[in-house]
């Protein structure tokens, strides 16, 4: 990886904020975008603007392939076995939306079980939570070790021969902890659960390949892996997805309507209600070309450098508390000792350091850790080590203007 080259393709990084070089690390909230990305929208508006599907006429027909090659190109970026198991939602919330209400509100009932952690985002958890009040079934949550990570064994204990769902997510947008998706969906397997990942935070960063997973519904978003926002992914096996109502219905998505009755269209597209996303889907399809052109294991080496590099040098300051495991995904969450988080942000705000403060959408695990809110750093392909070094620093003046020293 040519990491100038890179940053040169990020046009937004090219700026100054309150008088500083701009650092962004608030990717895992979302990610910027290249100017192949912003290209592939601009042209889609500028030279084929046009619904998909319908029309015969040459703009639809180019704005079809266009919108129907990114579900290819989703397809071969996470290895599912077909297009027909890649539907393209509003994002990752979205999809697991459409597993909890479609999947879970048509198979769940009183005193069955479903499965998450303590570490989930809240939209895994509160799809759950309201399956349960429409079908009388019960959540469980596997517990977490001390440095938040998953064991295998409390994952045995957890789930049962009465647990019909296990959602998990890949990767914590918090502690960064990599979660043993494979093994846990081998678990859920043998007690005939469904597994459902959500994938939002890994799919950016390293390699999916869903079949070896072997999980059976798979979410994640594009805004957080250099594609647009307002559209995601979920991926579903096709014998599972086939048994699925759709949740939105109306038009495209049907195959024939009556006066009482209607009959939906087949794969993806009995779940695509309405005018698709189709300059967002285009834009994903140009961010996974973008990707694969640099390699997802040369962006997953590097984010493992820039973490490391990230708890070392954080590490030596004295006062901060730093939150998760040892080996983690490229986050590092972290809290200065009689400072609150926001303060922290905007202290380092004022030197152009983007960092994300709050609960993070995941205020059952900030329970977990007893805090109530926490900075996080987040690191992706276009940081560097020395813009660490420039948030090492404005950490070093946060807690010089507020006497933390």
């Amino acid at each position: 990886m040519d990491i100038h080259d890179i940053r040169k393709q990020f046009p937004i990084l090219d700026q100054q904020v309150n008088g500083h070089d701009l650092v962004y690390l608030d990717s895992a909230a979302s990610s910027q975008k290249p100017l192949s990305v912003i290209e592939a929208l601009t042209k889609y508006y500028r030279e084929y603007n046009s619904n998909v599907h319908r029309g015969v006429h040459t703009l639809g027909t180019k704005a079809t392939d266009g919108y129907e090659g990114a579900r290819e190109k989703v397809k071969r970026f996470i290895n599912a076995k077909s297009t027909e198991e890649v539907i393209f939602t509003r994002g990752a919330t979205t999809s697991l939306n459409v597993v909890a209400q479609s999947f879970g509100g048509g198979h769940l009932q009183e005193g069955d079980e479903i499965v998450i952690t303590y570490m989930e985002h809240h939209a895994n958890i509160i799809p759950w939570q309201q399956v349960t009040k429409s079908t009388g079934a019960v959540l469980k949550y596997i517990p977490l070790q001390e440095d938040g990570t998953i064991s295998l064994e409390d994952v045995r204990a957890t789930v049962t021969s009465n647990t019909k769902v296990v959602s998990v997510m890949h990767v914590s947008n918090v502690l960064g902890t990599v979660n043993p998706i494979k093994e846990i969906a081998k678990i859920a397997h043998e007690n005939g659960a469904v597994m459902v990942v959500d994938g939002a935070q890994s799919t950016p960063h390293l390699k999916v390949d869903v079949q070896d997973l072997d999980c059976d519904f798979f979410a994640f978003s594009s805004h957080k892996m250099c594609g647009p926002t307002g559209i995601g992914v979920l991926y579903g096996k096709k014998e599972l997805l086939e048994k699925m109502e759709p949740v939105e219905t109306g038009g495209e998505m049907i195959d024939f309507v009556g006066l009482y009755e209607s009959t939906w269209k087949e794969l993806p597209w009995k779940f695509e209600a309405g005018t698709p996303i189709i300059a967002g889907a285009i834009g994903l399809g140009a961010a996974i070309d973008f990707l694969e052109d640099i390699g997802l294991d040369n962006i997953l080496d590097h984010e493992h450098k820039l973490a490391n590099y990230a708890l070392e040098r954080m590490s030596e300051i004295e006062g901060l508390t730093i939150y998760g495991p040892k080996e983690r995904a490229g986050v590092v969450t972290f809290n200065i000792d009689d400072v609150h988080p926001h303060d922290v942000a905007t202290v380092l705000d004022s030197e152009g350091i983007a960092v994300r403060a709050g609960h993070h959408c995941a205020q059952p695990l900030m329970k977990w850790l007893n805090v109530s809110a926490t900075a996080r750093a987040s690191f992706y392909l276009y940081n560097t080590e020395e813009e660490i070094d420039k948030l090492v620093a404005g950490i070093l003046k946060t807690k010089e203007f507020f006497g933390n020293v």
